[in-house]
């Protein structure tokens, strides 16, 4: 089966915290390495180690800054100290003390154990407040893949669409202030990558859980949630709970990050746990832990099957390009599968019958897409049952290059099929018959 992911975001997010959570899963320390070395800043290292929280062994990203780029959003006096009880504080937030017990230290000339590595910049001296012009390109000129970077990309337009709505500001003149800030493009970028790496495909966050009172930032006191983090809930219908508890623990990047990769809100009824990752947050709270728990399930029951939608309309006075447009933006937006078979309407009229499968989730966005984009009038809707076979993701060398391959699995029997996306590149790349490529890769997979 597909990877897939749940979010226990019971103690909130942040950057940080889901960057730990997929380092404890089992990320590409390499590919992280990579990406982290070639941003193009300094003034930054970052340490990755382990620390309690409330008692819990928890993997740790932290991103320490020169004094020059410091933005103060783990410093919990700057956030919260000056604030009395009756303007939202009331947080005991001066100290961390499990920290201390398992904290790992950065030297100069090494680390000191395998759970701990340590990338290092130069210092800079550059400003924090930048825009998505000044952003963006920093993205695209670091060491990962093309997907990473879309999705980094992604996470700094859904912040910047909610910062622009809050500010009643054009995209293009919003200047990021906490989120700009180097910490953060740092955790964005690490956020991409490690994601990236475990090749996950489905993303389940039931609700974001969010603290109550106020908090301090560049722009002054705000109230929890902050303006940037509910229009991002709002824009992508994210469910949230407001505790009461003070302080603020999902942050405008925590919920960006949620927004951007989530897939479903609704967990299966039952499932197995295959893996768990702890990622912990700098912010000390005594009324929650801050920790963020990541999840790789399996659905327990009727392993191998699960239920999806089949969307179906026909279509008699619509171009094929509009119908070509359509088949693309429904992939975009989540369709698992889309196509068209011709038929006859009444009064023998040739037409098109639309069919699309989607999760159930995403049947009411897609359907929004069909309606909006086409001249159908009405959609059928079935639910179905679909069983699959277990699927995993590989890389293969060839002499072509590196390639992706999807590999399935039936009991003892394995096949794998070369990813069309990556033999059409290679093929481009090295001037020679797709076909040629195809064989290689797939004789590759075989010998793996």
């Amino acid at each position: 089966m597909d990877k897939k992911l749940y979010l226990d975001c019971g103690s909130g997010i942040s950057g940080d915290m889901f960057v730990a959570a997929m380092i404890d899963l089992g990320a590409d320390p390499d590919a992280l390495q990579k990406a982290l070395d070639s941003i193009p800043a300094g003034g930054f290292f970052v340490e990755i180690g382990r620390v309690k929280k409330s008692g819990i062994d928890c993997c740790d990203f932290h991103v320490r800054l020169d004094d020059d780029c410091e933005n103060h959003d783990h410093d919990m006096d700057y956030l919260y100290g000056s604030l009395t009880p009756a303007a939202g504080s009331g947080c005991s937030c001066h100290e961390e003390p499990d920290r201390e017990e398992h904290h790992c230290h950065c030297h100069e000339e090494g680390h000191d154990g395998e759970a701990h590595h340590c990338c290092r910049q130069e210092k800079d001296h550059h400003h924090t407040h930048r825009g998505l012009a000044e952003i963006l390109p920093m993205i695209d000129a670091c060491d990962m893949t093309e997907t990473a970077k879309a999705l980094a990309r992604k996470i700094f337009r859904i912040i910047g669409e909610a910062e622009a709505k809050a500010h009643d500001l054009p995209l293009d003149e919003v200047h990021f202030h906490e989120v700009g800030a180097l910490d953060s493009i740092v955790d964005v970028v690490a956020a991409a990558v490690t994601f990236d790496s475990l090749h996950i495909k489905e993303v389940i966050v039931p609700k974001l859980t969010e603290g109550a009172g106020t908090v301090r930032c560049r722009h002054g006191v705000m109230p929890v949630p902050v303006p940037a983090t509910v229009n991002i809930v709002s824009a992508y219908k994210i469910p949230m709970e407001l505790t009461g508890a003070k302080g603020e623990y999902v942050t405008p990047t925590g919920a960006a990050i949620a927004a951007a990769i989530s897939t479903s809100h609704q967990l299966p009824p039952s499932f197995v746990i295959k893996k768990a990752g702890l990622g912990a947050g700098k912010r000390a709270y005594t009324e929650r832990s801050g920790i963020l728990q990541a999840f790789l399930i399996q659905g327990e029951e009727n392993e191998g099957r699960d239920k999806v939608v089949k969307l179906e309309t026909d279509i008699d006075d619509c171009s094929g390009e509009v119908l070509g447009y359509v088949m693309k933006k429904l992939f975009k937006a989540g369709a698992k599968d889309v196509h068209y078979a011709p038929v006859f309407m009444k009064k023998n009229r040739p037409a098109w019958e639309l069919t699309v499968i989607c999760g159930e989730d995403k049947a009411e966005e897609l359907e929004q897409i069909i309606f909006t984009e086409t001249t159908t009038i009405g959609i059928r809707e079935y639910p179905l049952g679909r069983s699959v076979l277990d699927r995993e993701e590989k890389e293969v060398e060839t002499v072509y290059g590196k390639a992706s391959v999807k590999q399935v699995s039936l009991g003892k029997m394995t096949r794998a099929y070369p990813e069309y996306d990556t033999v059409k590149k290679l093929a481009k790349r090295n001037k020679v018959p797709f076909m040629d490529v195809f064989d290689a890769v797939k004789e590759a997979a075989k010998k793996k």
